[in-house]
């Protein structure tokens, strides 16, 4: 296990340091280097291809090991009080835009895919959630306006936690009835607050135990514990374990390191968790490349290129939606938020955690894989091109 961890590590790093010499974001390139390694038959990595794209070690490494130091990573370093600027755009976005792509998505998938009720509900919470680090990754490789960069990157980080908590209510929704969409709607309260109530308690003891400290050796480890166990702790009593990371992070990265924090310790904690992350987002995007080539099309490839239009469609439409009353967004940011919003690494975990006995989850994996793909190989490849066109700064 740990010779094959180190195999697909050193590969991944190799694909990475190639993205960084040809000037292309790492991402895509490394879902494209999976995908090829995983059709060709190389056969001294067979065991490495069938270790890493068991459904048990895939979810287990990105939703236990690498999720958590991901949104750890991303709100340690998230400004308070750019968020706090940007509180409109993000919120309608969050709240509004993922929800709206929620509806839609279902809906369409429903009356013109014809999957069961459930299944359409399923893919839509799938597909509402936006992948942060595919998208930062880009953005930052193209230095774009601050403000419209914080605004995306507030946005990936608020509709996961949102995207979460409709995926865990589509899995038990079977009927729409009165009943169940109280039910549904008080879940939603509940997860989203019990994750930001243990985010909080954790991302404040945490604060606080700083200011008594002044190693900054034991300051990272703290973030360390600080990250993992607030997500734990909340996946434990079934609230967000997302959101509680997000809300813990973005404490500790503006409090903590307000009140207990040295120079030298938040340069040492920062690249820290950059590292981290590189290293963590390396092998989610090598091993998602992997993962996509041993799924079986046959005999979907309609339902599945029809889920690509229909999500690309419905997240173009529910941002403009969203925010039609916002009129400091131009109409040229709004364009790219839209064809931005890429699918990644927590859209592949949470398909992936669906139960092997639900009837139609192969179809599932087939249309949520197909469209992260599309996501990072086009959309991704192309977003640089639109800025230039629509003369983005």
């Amino acid at each position: 296990m740990i010779e094959t961890w180190i195999i697909l590590l050193a590969i991944a790093v190799g694909v990475a340091f190639i993205a960084e010499k040809i000037k292309q974001p790492y991402p895509t390139l490394l879902v494209l280097a999976g995908l090829i390694i995983g059709l060709l038959p190389i056969r001294i990595l067979d065991d490495v291809k069938h270790y890493a794209t068991s459904d048990t070690v895939f979810q287990t490494a990105i939703i236990t090991i690498f999720l958590a130091a991901l949104l750890g990573d991303a709100t340690l370093k998230l400004p308070f009080g750019e968020l706090r600027e940007n509180k409109k755009p993000i919120l309608w976005l969050s709240l509004g835009g993922t929800f709206l792509t929620f509806i839609f998505v279902a809906t369409c998938s429903f009356f013109f895919l014809h999957l069961t009720l459930q299944e359409s509900l399923i893919f839509g919470s799938v597909m509402a959630a936006t992948d942060p680090i595919s998208v930062l990754t880009i953005f930052k490789s193209m230095k774009l306006n601050k403000r419209l960069s914080i605004i995306v990157e507030g946005e990936s980080l608020g509709n996961d936690g949102v995207a979460v908590v409709l995926f865990k209510i589509a899995l038990v929704t079977t009927v729409l009835s009165t009943t169940g969409a109280l039910h549904g709607f008080i879940e939603f309260l509940r997860v989203v607050l019990g994750g930001l109530l243990v985010g909080a308690i954790f991302g404040f003891a945490a604060s606080r135990i700083t200011s008594w400290i002044d190693q900054h050796l034991i300051e990272i480890g703290l973030s360390i514990v600080l990250f993992y166990s607030a997500y734990q702790l909340a996946e434990h009593f079934h609230f967000s374990g997302v959101i509680s990371v997000g809300t813990a992070g973005l404490i500790f990265g503006n409090y903590g390191k307000r009140i207990g924090m040295s120079e030298q310790t938040l340069r040492e904690m920062d690249s820290f968790w950059e590292a981290i992350a590189f290293l963590a987002n390396a092998l989610i995007f090598f091993m998602v490349g992997l993962e996509v080539a041993r799924i079986g099309f046959e005999g979907k490839w309609g339902v599945v290129l029809g889920s690509i239009v229909i999500v690309v469609l419905s997240r173009i439409i529910a941002v403009f939606a969203s925010l039609t009353f916002d009129k400091t967004i131009p109409f040229s940011w709004k364009s790219v938020i839209g064809w931005g919003g890429l699918k990644g690494s927590l859209s592949v975990a949470l398909i992936l955690s669906i139960s092997p006995d639900f009837q139609g989850k192969d179809l599932l994996l087939a249309m949520t894989f197909t469209n992260v793909l599309f996501s990072l190989l086009v959309q991704g490849t192309t977003i640089k091109l639109l800025v230039n066109w629509l003369k983005i700064k």
